[in-house]
């Protein structure tokens, strides 16, 4: 058998014959592992060496180099070459030797024989990279002084060299095989102190540079300029490559004094030193030297095995298809390639070459079972192995004999029993000999030279040798310890490594062995059958004895779980590594009564795994926050030991441990979710050993709500019990394949050979514990992985398990977590189920809070099962059970499962526990209940004020539920700012709702008209209460693919009959008084028993004085006196009218205002309520303009006349209203209808004179009104439609729809009229009606239901009835009033007040006559209106100035006194006139004073004018203003004061008064015009010129 060794290691091999390995240990080792190298690949890049490990062998024991502490050195006599290396050898003989004997070197040769043949000489194996051979082989050599080396060293080190060293530098003949061998070889000359060698140089002056090729001289070794020791062996043995220069194959390494024992230094002093001393800095380098060498070397060496394999490989691999070729041979050619990869540290190269041979293997097997030509590849594999024969004879004896031990006689494992855990969890180190997958376990490559193997070892011993080399390269504590130490330790103490581990690595050795259980456990069950006489070479008759023996499925289904159980196991203890912060147990602590038990989790037995077969990928995932892990539970629980889970951290540690998770390592979450899957696996192989003893994980009692597609997809139930009694059914699991046995067999334990295993198999209590140990550690692997879902399906499996094994509070604790994730995630069945379970702990546990939540949930998720059973029924067709295949008995049509059994009752028990709430408990209709609409259109009760709606719903409960109390709100999309916008209806009974398609009647007594939308829907049964809200953030508040009220719409109208309240503005206006408005109300065929009548103002500001309301019409006493904004009435008949008004005001000018008005009345029939909030326009129709013209005697008063809107007004009337002080006068009345346009103003004037003899105070009314008596050319328009078409409406028995067609017209005719069409209204007197007829009629009345009394849609004969209307009626004309009802048109009473004016004035100049024209012969005097003067001639005028204090109209002192007692005014006046226009003298300024006594007065001032130059000259101007006095009597200002200017507009024509002009025809003159050159004035007689 092949002695085991490390392949992941280089061996040097040294020969120690002088002993002194012991000195140069120390210094060596600490420098090894080798770093840094660098080697040239030959077909590749260049390959960098990070670590070279390296394993120093003595050549006389074969064994790894060991040293000892230098404190225990020590003499021992009979020390030899044969020593082991391991003990203390002397320096030089034995203890009792002279100082003489201590200096004389041991010779060279070793004793002959054939046990001490040197390696060079053994007989070499005829397939290459069998043996393990060194790579470098190092004579350590001591020699004192030249004499000695020249007397016998040299000759010695030339023997060794003859005899060790490769055929390249021998002379024996080179081979092309020994290149698989091939090595280096070093001679390191080592120097003791206190020696003549240690006193010289290490090169003297001539040889500095080292030169090898130098001779030393024959002289004496003292003489100066003699060759060094170290000179003189680079110059003997450095010899000259092929094609390259000398290789330096010598280093020199001196010993300090201090690092030799005292007891073994020589004693003998050299005569002469040469005072050389050597420093530090040169030992480091001579260090450095010798590992230099080491390196290169090593590498050499490498290099020529590297090239000899490929070539050989190479060679080997064309042969493949020539008869004799041996895969095993290639497998071991090939496997020698990869170990010498690994053992220089090339791990991933040597990974590489074993997946090819694994990859070579399974095409070797496919080609012998494809082909069945085991001779073509040498020699086939064993059909079966004999360690798993015997294995199976053992079991199958053990279970037929009764007596036998089970397993090696394996006594059983208590797990109750402290001691007996510490039995069943031995620790990792004591446990690597028992593992199952490595290489060292068998003999694997002799028998695989022998051809002696079968297809399961060949796959277990390239599996291990994958899984070494992926440990070494993830840095694994195992890997590291093959590294560090051997079979014996050669340091003192093992010094952890600096590396951590990588996780990467670790997490693909995880990810092969989930690969790799299933396909070798496939592998094991046929080596297995074969074993048993039933392989593939087996006949017919083996194979029925096989099938004959019931215990042989049994045993074979134990052996391969037991190995599975076991690899998986393996794996997870060599890839635990501290880095994975596991967090704390997730199972639920049992209670304090039940007994404590707890499963031991050996360091062989890592963590659990999952159940399902799907392979989960880790996907790239955002680290998950620092400190999510506890840091002392995930430090113990998984690195140092994982043999129980965790308890939580406390608050303290676990801060402590928080910065460990700042960073997660790369590759942490892939390791977790492998070896969580690794837990999994473990798991899934003791659930299949459980199934065959009846101990199921609880889904076979989970209920079953998912419905069977049998009956809907007519497919046919086959039986799987009608086969034939030899025929087999294998099912294949995730780890084995299971073989249907033909009769019972008593599951036995037999083959069982995992001891954990075997364990949890022998009670039930002991699985379920090993079962939930392995479930919670994955859990935590998967917790560590974020792998979210794998750690839900983890505790679901917890919570059935608990659920099965009647732990309710464990159970519903595990629901509470995962029951919401698969809702989810869409797995809706599986949620369902576990709803069932969790509400059937709660009522257990009688949590009725938490069963109420659940039972809730559970009801809503059954009802969306339900309903998707339903749509896919409606998608593929429903098959009634009469179409139901005639072989399908009954018994097997009941037999399916119904979906809603497990559901049935919950509502019931429901109900019970909601009864003793206190609350009601609210509930989404559309939990429930799908398909909700509305059945048809409102309708409404002959005679009555009030209508119905019908609401269809399917329900989706298993069972009944009774209505106690339903309403329904309508919200109005049409209504109003302010306005009530909703209209609720309600159940008049109780109602029960049955499983399918129910309709629920809603009545309302409050009927407004509008269009609304569904906005709440409310369903009580006792304390449950169902709701359906809309939802206000989407367009139309449901979309139209909503399962609820997909048409929300409805249109709401009140019958023509019905009770009518209105508001609106008075037609009468008052300007000086407040405005009103009019509140009508009509009772229709209601005979009202009382009614009650609220207003209430909507816009800001607005006051409603109600108290001061007074009847307009008719008188009717209030059953109450009225309060504030409330009306109360009593009795009223059927057909009653009556109107109120009453005032109102406004904070701030609005163009509308809004109230609102709510009327209940009560009837025979019940309390009926109505509201409106119409927007009432307030806004003036006309706007009028004054203008006031004072005159002495009269005030001419003007007034305009405008439309504020785009329609014409029709002004049917005026007056102007006389007062106590003025009195009016008017033209003639026009006698046709004025008709004001918005771009054409009509205009009023009247003349205004003072009543004589009135006197004014205080109480005197001086304010004139103008009363307009007009009519808007749009509202007669509206009008005169609207009775039009109420008229046709009636006739066609469309009479109950007359408010809907007013309100139509209402709407849609203002709107689609334009100016131009009112202008022309207005001018023709009549109107076209085509502007009420649209395309789309019949969608502004949808909704309306049906005709009452018929089956006529309303909307289509509305439609048509407007469409005949205006066949009929394409013009209609203007209703204008006649002249009698002129007052009752609307009107508008306007306050006019006279200013006040405190004194009048009246100026006129008048030029004296006669003037003499210049334009008349002999200048005689003209007599037109314009007079006619000259330039410069002097005219003159008198300025006459008349005041007057008739229009001084304000009070004046007490009342009833006399105007005479005014007191006097003082006035100036000043006569005005640009320079350039009239040349003024006389008294152009002056005072005037005006006397109380006095009411007029005249006066005339004489003026001087001359005109300055040509043209029409205005008079000149006079202002006249109220002058400031001091003088006592004399009044301060009273107002403002108006001047009548007579001369205003009047001017006085100017010519030149030329008689004869002398002119020049040329351009001379200014500007290029004529040069006057003489001129002559006229002379008239009596004319002045200035």
């Amino acid at each position: 058998m092949e002695q085991p060794f490390s392949t992941s290691k280089v061996t040097v091999e040294y020969y120690d014959p002088h002993d002194v390995y012991k000195l140069l240990g120390p210094g060596i080792l600490p420098r090894l592992p080798l770093r840094n190298l660098h080697w040239q690949s030959h077909a590749g890049p260049l390959r960098s060496i990070d670590v070279l490990y390296v394993e120093l062998v003595n050549a006389s024991s074969n064994a790894p180099a060991s040293i000892a502490s230098p404190s225990l050195l020590r003499r021992s006599t009979g020390a030899g070459l044969s020593d082991d290396g391991f003990q203390t050898q002397p320096i030089g003989g034995s203890k009792s030797a002279s100082s003489d004997q201590i200096d004389t070197p041991t010779s060279i040769h070793t004793p002959t024989g054939p046990a001490s043949q040197q390696p060079g000489r053994e007989r070499r194996h005829q397939i290459p990279g069998l043996r393990r051979t060194p790579y470098l082989k190092v004579l350590l050599v001591r020699c004192d002084d030249n004499d000695t080396y020249k007397s016998t060293t040299r000759a010695e080190i030339r023997e060794w060299i003859k005899e060790h060293t490769p055929p390249s530098q021998s002379t024996r003949k080179v081979s092309t095989q020994e290149n698989h061998d091939a090595f280096e070889w070093l001679i390191v000359h080592v120097v003791v102190p206190n020696t003549a060698a240690a006193n010289q140089p290490r090169l003297n002056g001539k040889n500095a540079d080292g030169a090898p090729g130098e001779k030393s001289s024959s002289s004496s070794r003292w003489r100066t300029g003699s060759s060094t020791l170290l000179e003189k062996l680079r110059a003997d043995f450095n010899v000259a490559g092929k094609g390259s220069g000398p290789v330096d194959r010598v280093a020199q390494i001196r010993i300090g004094i201090n690092d030799v024992p005292y007891d073994l230094l020589p004693r003998v002093v050299p005569a002469t030193p040469t005072g050389y001393s050597e420093s530090e800095k040169d030992a480091e380098h001579a260090w450095d030297e010798l590992i230099a060498k080491f390196k290169s070397l090593i590498l050499a060496s490498f290099d020529m095995r590297v090239t000899q394999y490929e070539e050989d490989i190479r060679e080997k691999d064309a042969q493949r298809r020539l008869p004799g070729w041996n895969f095993c041979t290639f497998f071991i050619l090939k496997e020698g390639l990869a170990r010498g990869f690994e053992s220089v540290g090339l791990v991933e190269d040597a990974l590489v070459g074993y997946d090819e041979l694994s990859v070579g293997l399974d095409s070797v097997i496919h080609e012998q079972v494809a082909l069945g030509e085991p001779e073509r590849h040498g020699s086939s594999l064993l059909s079966h192995t004999e360690e798993l024969k015997q294995k199976v004879a053992r079991a199958l004896a053990s279970a037929t004999g009764g007596g036998a031990a089970p397993v090696e006689d394996e006594e059983a494992v208590d797990l109750q029993g402290e001691s007996k855990i510490k039995d069943v969890a031995p620790s990792l180190d004591s446990t690597l000999d028992e593992f199952l997958i490595s290489s060292t376990r068998k003999p694997y490559r002799d028998m695989i030279v022998a051809n002696n193997v079968s297809v399961f070892d060949f796959r277990c011993y390239i599996f291990a040798r994958q899984i070494a080399l992926l440990l070494r390269l993830g840095n694994s504590l195992s890997a590291k310890t093959e590294l560090v130490t051997g079979p014996q330790q050669q340091v003192p103490a093992l010094k952890p490594s600096e590396e951590t581990e990588v996780l990467s690595m670790l997490a693909e050795v995880c990810r092969r062995t989930l690969q790799f259980i299933p396909a070798i456990s496939q592998i094991m069950r046929s080596d297995l059958v074969a074993s048993l006489g039933g392989g593939r070479g087996g006949d017919n008759g083996t194979q029925s004895t096989l099938s004959l023996n019931p215990v042989a499925p049994e045993v074979v289904d134990n052996l391969v779980s037991s190995f599975a159980f076991s690899v998986a196991q393996q794996i997870l203890a060599q890839t635990s590594t501290q880095a994975l912060p596991i967090p704390a147990s997730s199972l639920i602590s049992p209670k304090i009564d039940e007994p404590k038990s707890s499963i031991p989790e050996p360091k062989t037995m890592m963590h659990p795994a999952r159940s399902s077969s799907l392979h989960i990928r880790p996907s790239s995932r955002p680290p998950p926050s620092p400190g999510v892990f506890p840091g002392p539970g995930a430090g113990s629980g998984a690195g140092v030991s994982e043999t129980s889970a965790p308890a939580p951290a406390p608050p303290a540690a676990a801060a402590a441990a928080a910065p460990r998770g700042q960073f997660l390592k790369s590759g942490l979450e892939e390791l977790a979710a492998r070896r969580a899957e690794l837990y999994a696996l473990s798991r899934s192989i003791l659930e299949e050993c459980g199934k065959k003893r009846g101990w199921g994980n609880g889904w076979a009692s989970v209920p079953d709500v998912e419905e069977s597609d049998i009956e809907e997809m007519d497919m046919e139930d086959i039986s799987l019990d009608d086969d034939d009694e030899s025929t087999t059914t294998t099912s294949t699991t995730t780890t084995t394949t299971a073989t249907t046995k033909p009769q019972a067999v008593e599951p036995s334990l037999a083959g069982v050979e995992s001891r954990f295993l075997r364990v949890a198999l022998d009670n039930k209590d002991d699985f379920y514990r090993l079962f939930e140990t392995l479930t919670d550690k994955a859990i935590r692997h998967y917790t560590v992985a974020d792998h979210h879902h794998a750690v839900q399906a983890c505790l679901t499996e917890l919570a059935i398990l608990k659920y099965h094994l009647g732990d309710y509070g464990s159970a519903a604790s595990y629901f509470h977590r995962t029951t919401p994730f698969f809702g989810e995630n869409g797995w809706s069945a599986l949620e369902l189920s576990m709803l069932v379970m969790y509400s059937r702990c709660l009522q257990e546990l009688q949590r009725k809070d938490d069963y109420v939540r659940v039972a809730l949930k559970l009801l809503s998720k059954a009802a969306v099962a339900q309903k998707d059973r339903l749509s896919r029924k409606k998608l593929r067709g429903f098959v009634p059970s009469s179409h139901r295949q005639e072989g399908q008995s009954r018994e097997q049509q009941q037999q399916l499962p119904n979906p809603d059994d497990a559901v049935r009752g919950v509502l019931d028990k429901l109900i019970d526990v909601t009864k003793a709430f206190s609350h009601e408990v609210p509930i989404p209709l559309a939990q429930f209940f799908s398909d909700v609409r509305l059945e048809g259109h409102p309708e409404y009760d002959l005679r009555r004020d009030g209508f119905t709606l019908a609401v269809s719903m399917q329900s989706l409960l298993a069972d009944d539920m009774e209505i106690d109390q339903g309403r329904m709100r309508l919200v109005s999309t049409t209504a109003t700012a302010g306005a009530t916008k909703e209209l609720w209806l309600e159940c008049a009974t109780a109602q029960v709702l049955r499983p399918g398609r129910n309709t629920i009647r809603l009545y309302s007594k409050t009927c407004v008209a509008g269009r609304y939308e569904v906005d709440r829907v409310s369903l009580i049964s006792n304390k449950i209460h169902m709701h359906y809200e809309r939802d206000i953030d989407s367009e139309s508040g449901v979309g139209v693919t909503s399962d609820l009220f997909p048409l929300p719409h409805v249109t709401i109208y009140r019958p023509a009959g019905c009770l009518d309240c209105q508001l609106v503005a008075t037609k009468d206006i008052q300007l000086d008084r407040s405005n009103t408005l009019d509140l009508k109300l009509h009772t229709g065929w209601n005979r009202v028993k009382s009614c009650d009548i609220r207003v209430r103002p909507n816009t800001g500001g607005l006051r409603l004085l109600t108290m001061d309301a007074q009847f307009i019409g008719p008188a009717f006493e209030f059953a109450q006196p009225p309060e504030a904004g409330l009306f109360r009435f009593g009795s009223l008949s059927a057909e009653t009218a009556l109107q109120l008004r009453f005032p109102y005001s406004t904070e701030q000018d609005v163009a509308t205002i809004s109230a609102r008005v709510e009327v209940t009345y009560t009837t025979d029939d019940g309390t009926y309520s109505s509201w409106a909030g119409p927007s009432i326009p307030i806004s003036l129709a006309l706007g009028v303009n004054v203008q006031d013209i004072f005159k002495h005697g009269a005030v001419f008063s003007r007034f305009s006349i405008s439309t504020v809107s785009p329609s014409p007004l029709l002004l049917f009337k005026s007056e102007l209203r006389e007062s106590e002080v003025f009195q009016s006068h008017f033209g003639s009345a026009p006698d046709k209808t004025i008709m004001v346009f918005p771009k054409q103003p009509a205009s009023l004037l009247y003349k205004v004179v003072r009543k004589p003899g009135v006197t004014v105070n205080s109480k005197t009314a001086k304010t004139l009104y103008l009363k307009l008596h007009y009519s808007v050319v749009l509202d007669e328009m509206v009008v005169a439609t609207e009775k039009s078409l109420k008229e046709a409406a009636v006739s066609a028995d469309l009479a109950p729809f007359t408010n809907v067609l007013a309100t139509h017209v209402r709407k849609h005719l203002p709107a689609r009229l334009t100016a131009y069409d009112l202008e022309r209204a207005a001018l023709l007197g009549q109107f076209p009606t085509t502007a009420l007829v649209g395309t789309h009629l019949e969608a502004s009345f949808a909704g309306l239901g049906k005709v009452p009394g018929s089956e006529r849609d309303a909307s289509a004969a509305l439609a048509a009835l407007i469409r005949d209307w205006q066949r009929r009626n394409p013009t209609l004309p203007l209703l204008h009033p006649p002249a009698a009802d002129v007052e009752e048109t609307p009107s508008i009473l306007i306050p006019v007040d006279v200013p006040s004016v405190p004194v009048h004035w009246t100026v006129d100049i008048q030029l004296q006559k006669p003037l003499f024209s210049p334009l008349l012969p002999d200048g005689a005097a003209t007599s037109s209106a314009t007079p006619v003067v000259g330039i410069n001639q002097l005219l003159s005028a008198s300025l006459t100035v008349q005041w007057t204090r008739t229009w001084h109209t304000a009070a004046q002192g007490q009342a009833q006194a006399p105007e005479s007692t005014a007191t006097r005014q003082e006035f100036s006046y000043e006569v005005t006139t640009p320079a350039d226009t009239w040349l003024l003298g006389g008294r152009k300024r002056g005072r005037m004073t005006v006397p109380a006594e006095e009411d007029t007065c005249t006066m005339e001032i004489p003026l001087l004018m001359a005109p300055l130059r040509e043209g029409w000259l205005p008079y000149p101007s006079v202002e006249i203003r109220e002058a400031k006095s001091d003088e006592q009597g004399t009044a301060g200002s009273q107002g403002p004061i108006e001047l009548d200017y007579r001369n205003l507009g009047e001017t006085v024509r100017v010519v030149a008064d030329r008689e004869r002009v002398t002119l020049s025809l040329d351009s001379s003159g200014p500007g290029g015009g004529p040069l006057v050159l003489e001129s002559e004035r006229r002379v008239v007689d009596g004319r002045v010129v200035v």
